[in-house]
């Protein structure tokens, strides 16, 4: 028997005050085990036993706790002991006080200057009220009060709090799908995202923070509904305007405090001043030697003052410190505010513009183009992407952008750089642009090149660097919409329809689905090329097929069959085929079925594009295993299992693994079954692919029931209902259409172990 302490019982003396993370380390310790090995036996991931005792995650599922109870030979007391750690909602009693909240919120990158009174004025409002907004001008620094304000609140919100950034997306309608995706909520076959969302927000305490709202008003009544209906929830809100809905309180953050005067002050009263003492730390972020003497106060003074205390200008004027000193400084700073002076914005706003032309007047001609025309980018860029904005050799440019604080650099995992700017800039550099004239060129230069990244991308979804294609895709999304946005508001259905066409596996893959599903619609709608229309109506129709809506499926493909025919494409044709094949299996029409499959076999060929040939050798086979043939249905598995394999595509070897191992387990070969399941799991693991995974571990479920290892099953069964709840739905609906044999085996389960086991 294992124990906490060798000379108490388990629930006796202090182990009642351990956590479950606590408690889970004791007994792991006292069995001899590292945190692997717990994983291996329990058949979890190391991550997920790390989670769990640092107490990242605090309310793990009952079936993990019996399963690490299982693996570590806990007693029936023990096991008592450990599942009685786990916190219930809201409980603020021993047990909770070590357990880390989740905390999705940036790391503040610099300390918080000046904000020492509104601090805790605001966490003071927050245990008031459940919608607080912070408003103020672009630059006064709510998205850092606001972060530091989350960090000093967490424990105060059992769930944690989250952080969602707004400020790339350009349509109101995404603000819900942005938060939904923040917490992990997918869109769902037959169930509302926003329902969805609040069923998973019901009972959870937690502090929402919106970082960026001004531009996306139009959802603020989303925003009120989800604060009505979630009785737990806090939302912390920044914007340049208040949200002007029931409930709402909203906070006005002001600029930093100035010096009380500019006449012959000392560096001591000017540093005592908010205003100058985040100059100052900037300054000397920038250039570690800064040392203002008592002739640079009233200079240092005047800067304060003429930047209206704003925190961005101050930190933007503080890093030129490196190569002027303040009364330099100053003399150019005069110049920029008197042009950049305007009569019909607050005062507080031109001070903010007449910083950014001050920096902007620095710049060489060639500096400044590349700064108005790197603010079409969303969500960063790289310097690839940055060439496409119209400089030949952006590299030196760049790096003077990013030098004069107007471009922000950091560095990636895979050792490059990303760029990006601040939004107030962004939104500057932007007004720029189009002063200039240079807007529209400019974007359909930022849309040439990402409907090239996307065209780049798609044939390697299907080859051995998908998951890198995935992961770059994913990482440029943002400019992705933007691009997409733009085409479709400038009619630009060609590019739009390009993008679309490319883009359809990556949205299935990396469940943007439901996005997806809004753009092809909106394209639909426009008059397409004749050329183009039946490969959307192909979008169209997958992204249908992937929610279960089967009609609308077989009505696009109808369209889309008889347009490619017209024009001459022969893999729109084919996927047409495929995706009628698909509905008729369904339908049960197995013979009409099969017809369309074979027809569309000659069709890819023909294409060139045989990245599409393995699927459709395994849609094929399903139909034959369907129907009870397996001795035709075998070789067709195998042929498209060996073309997935030499062209690296683990979309169709997994789609041939799966169905091998159908066969292997109706006719009980478990081992050959098992073999070919693990490879599949490999495989989804290598994609990040929840729904396929999902699929597979049923499969595993089924050879560990038929060896009479129950709880196994069971867990297996738990496991990829899990990972279907994450990935939205059943995503490969292709994948053993007849489900009876999953169902028996469960129910079977269910029987033999009894419900609460189960």
């Amino acid at each position: 028997m294992l124990s906490w302490y060798p000379s108490k019982p388990v629930n006796g003396g202090n182990s009642n005050d351990a956590t479950f993370g606590v408690r889970l380390r004791r007994f792991r310790e006292a069995a001899g085990l590292t945190q692997e090995e717990l994983a291996a036996r329990a058949g979890v991931s190391a991550k997920a036993i790390s989670a769990l005792e640092r107490g990242a995650r605090k309310r793990p599922y009952p079936n993990t706790i019996r399963v690490l109870a299982k693996a570590l030979v806990l007693s029936d007391d023990e096991h008592a002991s450990l599942a009685s750690a786990v916190p219930k909602r809201g409980d603020a009693g021993p047990g909770t006080a070590e357990v880390t909240p989740r905390f999705d919120a940036p790391v503040p990158s610099t300390p918080l200057v000046g904000r020492e009174r509104e601090i805790p004025e605001i966490l003071g409002l927050l245990s008031e009220t459940r919608l607080l907004t912070l408003t103020g001008t672009g630059g006064v620094g709510k998205t850092s009060l606001a972060v530091r304000v989350a960090w000093e609140a967490a424990t105060s919100f059992p769930d944690g709090v989250t952080f969602v950034a707004l400020a790339s997306l350009d349509d109101h309608m995404l603000v819900v799908p942005a938060i939904a995706r923040a917490f992990g909520v997918r869109d769902t076959e037959g169930v509302d995202l926003r329902e969805a969302l609040s069923v998973h927000l019901q009972e959870r305490r937690l502090l929402l923070v919106l970082d960026n709202f001004e531009h996306l008003l139009e959802a603020a009544p989303e925003i009120a509904a989800m604060v009505e209906t979630s009785r737990h929830i806090t939302v912390l809100v920044t914007s340049r305007a208040p949200l002007r809905v029931r409930g709402e309180r909203e906070y006005p953050v002001q600029p930093l405090g100035l010096p009380a005067s500019t006449i012959n002050p000392s560096m001591e009263e000017v540093i005592e001043s908010a205003a100058g003492r985040l100059f100052v730390d900037r300054a000397r972020a920038v250039f570690p030697t800064f040392e203002p003497t008592g002739e640079d106060a009233a200079s240092v003074a005047a800067i304060c003052w003429r930047l209206a205390g704003l925190p961005l200008a101050l930190e933007l004027a503080a890093s030129k410190a490196r190569f002027i000193n303040p009364k330099g400084l100053l003399t150019r700073l005069d110049s920029a505010l008197s042009s950049g002076w305007a009569r019909d914005v607050p005062e507080r706003q031109t001070t903010m513009r007449a910083t950014l032309d001050w920096s902007h007047d620095l710049l060489s001609a060639p500096e400044r183009s590349l700064f108005e025309r790197l603010s079409v980018f969303a969500d960063g860029f790289t310097l690839e992407a940055a060439g496409t904005a119209g400089a030949v050799d952006p590299f030196d440019l760049l790096g003077a952008l990013v030098e004069q604080s107007l471009v922000t650099v950091e560095p990636q995992a895979d050792g490059g750089m990303r760029y990006g700017m601040l939004e107030p800039v962004r939104q500057y550099a932007a007004q720029r642009l189009t002063d200039a004239g240079e807007s529209t060129r400019t974007r359909q230069r930022h849309a040439a090149f990402f409907v090239g990244l996307s065209e780049r991308a798609s044939p390697e979804l299907r080859g051995p660097r998908q998951v890198e294609w995935l992961d770059l895709l994913e990482q440029e999304n943002g400019n992705l919409r933007a691009a997409l946005n733009w085409a479709l508001s400038e009619d630009e259905v060609e590019i739009a329809g390009r993008m679309v066409w490319a883009l359809w596996l990556f949205w299935l893959l990396r469940n943007h689905y439901g996005e997806g599903r809004r753009w092809v619609e909106t394209l639909l709608t426009r008059d397409l090329p004749p050329v183009l229309r039946p490969r959307v109506l192909h979008v169209a129709a997958a992204i249908a097929y992937t929610h279960g809506d089967y009609a609308a499926c077989e009505e696009y493909s109808t369209e889309g069959l008889e347009l490619s025919c017209q024009e001459g494409d022969a893999l729109a044709e084919a996927y047409a085929r495929c995706e009628l094949g698909l509905v008729a299996m369904h339908r049960g029409d197995l013979e009409g079925s099969e017809s369309h499959f074979r027809e569309a076999l000659p069709l890819v060929r023909r294409s060139g594009d045989e990245g599409l040939l393995p699927l459709v050798r395994a849609w094929l086979g399903t139909v034959l295993l369907v129907g009870g043939d397996h001795e035709r249905a075998i070789p067709i598995f195998e042929e498209g299992l060996e073309q997935a394999r030499r062209r690296g595509d683990r979309i169709g070897a997994s789609s041939a693994l799966y169905n091998l191992a159908q066969v292997a387990l109706s006719s009980g070969d478990y081992d050959l079954a098992t073999r070919l399941l693990q490879e599949g799991v490999i495989l989804s693991e290598e994609m990040r692919d929840p729904a396929n995974l999902a699929h597979f571990l049923e499969g595993l479920a089924v050879v560990a029931a038929a060896l009479g290892r129950a709880e196994t099953a069971a867990m297996h069964f738990g496991a990829a209902e899990g990972l279907l709840e994450d990935a939205g739905g059943r995503l490969y609906n292709y994948y053993a259409p007849d489900r009876s044999l999953y169902e028996h085996t469960a129910a079977d389960l269910r029987s033999r172990l009894g419900d609460p086991a189960f």
